[in-house]
C-alpha cells in the first residue's frame, strides 16, 4: 500500500517541482485560500498557541499573524517540493549563509560543529549550508512512516551532500564519524515537544514551562563539538539568509542545560520579532506546566 500511494502521488509532485517559482507561488496563494479560509487546517491549534504566547495582543493582531503564517506555510510546502528538481546554482541564490567562514574556521581547527535551529523561516532548505563547507553534513530527522517518501527526502538531501540520520541512529553514527576522523556539521531542529520521561528537563519557552529536548547539548558535551545557533531570516518570498551565532566552542566548560537555554532564548527572540515565520501548527505547548 505504501508503494502504491507513493507511485500515484510522486508523478504529480515531480511535475509541480518542475514549475518556475512564479507559478509555484500562484499555487501557494491558491492553497492558502483553501487551507486557511476554507478548510481551516489546524486553525484551532494555531490560535490556541497564539493565545498562549501572546496574551497581550488583540484578536485582530493574532488574526493577522495567523494569516501571514498560513501564507508562509504554503510557500514552505511548495519550496520543499521544488527541492526535488532545483539546481545547486538556484538554491544557493535563494538560501544564503551570510558568515560561513565562522563554521569553516572551526573546521580548519579540526573541530566538528552542531548547529541548532527551530521550526522558523526555512528550516527545510538548511541542507544548502552543506554547499558552503567541506565538513561532512548530517541532518537529524524523524523517519517518515512511508518508507518510499522517506527515501525520497533522504535522496533530495543527499544530492546536496547532506546525510539524514534518524534520531535513534544519531549517537552511534556521530561516534563512528568522529572515529573515522571526519569533521562534521550536524543540524538539530531542537524545538520539538518531546515525550514526557522521568528526569525530563523543563524550561520556559515563550512564557510557558515545557519539556525540552537536550540531545544536541548532550552530544556536544560528549563529543566536544562546537555549538552554533542558525538564525534563519526571510528576506523576501523565496529568499532566505542564515547567520551562524556561536554558542560555545567548549561545551564541557558550561553548566548543564546552559547551551539549551541559550538556544531557546535566541529562538524566542526571533519569534517575537516576526512571529508569522514560526510553525504555529505544531503542538509545542501541549505538555506545558504553566
Amino acid at each position: 500500500m505504501q508503494a502504491l500511494v507513493f507511485y500515484i502521488i510522486y508523478p504529480f509532485i515531480w511535475l509541480i517541482s518542475l514549475l518556475p517559482f512564479r507559478m509555484l507561488y500562484t499555487l501557494s496563494d491558491m492553497s492558502y485560500l483553501l487551507i486557511y479560509h476554507v478548510l481551516g487546517y489546524r486553525k484551532k491549534v494555531v490560535f490556541e498557541n497564539l493565545n498562549l504566547v501572546f496574551p497581550e495582543k488583540t484578536r485582530d493582531e493574532k488574526k493577522e499573524i495567523a494569516s501571514k503564517f498560513y501564507q508562509h506555510l504554503c510557500d514552505i510546502l511548495f519550496e520543499s517540493l521544488k527541492s526535488i528538481s532545483i539546481s545547486k546554482k538556484e538554491i544557493k541564490k535563494r538560501f544564503v549563509p551570510l558568515n560561513p567562514e565562522i563554521i569553516n574556521a572551526i573546521e580548519q581547527e579540526n573541530q566538528s560543529t552542531i548547529v541548532m535551529l527551530g521550526h522558523y523561516a526555512s528550516w527545510e532548505w538548511t541542507y544548502v549550508i552543506q554547499l558552503f563547507t567541506n565538513a561532512k553534513g548530517f541532518g537529524i530527522y524523524k523517519r517518515l512512516k512511508n518508507k518510499h517518501f522517506d527515501k525520497l527526502v533522504r535522496d533530495i538531501r543527499a544530492k546536496f551532500g547532506t546525510e539524514l540520520i534518524h534520531t535513534k541512529e544519531t549517537v552511534p553514527k556521530l561516534i563512528r564519524s568522529r572515529a573515522k576522523g571526519e569533521i562534521s556539521l550536524s543540524g538539530f531542529i531542537a524545538d520539538q515537544s518531546p515525550k514526557i520521561q522521568k528526569n525530563q528537563y523543563w524550561s520556559s519557552f515563550m512564557g510557558h514551562e515545557v519539556p525540552v529536548f537536550v540531545g544536541a547539548e548532550t552530544l556536544a558535551k560528549k563529543l566536544n563539538y562546537a555549538v552554533s545557533y542558525c538564525r534563519i531570516e526571510k528576506v523576501k518570498r523565496g529568499y532566505y539568509t542564515a547567520t551562524f551565532e556561536i554558542i560555545t566552542r567548549n561545551p564541557k566548560e558550561l553548566d548543564n542545560f546552559e547551551i539549551t537555554e541559550d538556544f531557546l532564548r535566541r529562538l524566542e527572540s526571533q519569534i517575537k520579532e516576526a512571529p508569522e515565520y514560526y510553525l504555529w501548527t505544531h503542538k509545542r505547548w501541549k505538555h506545558r506546566r504553566t
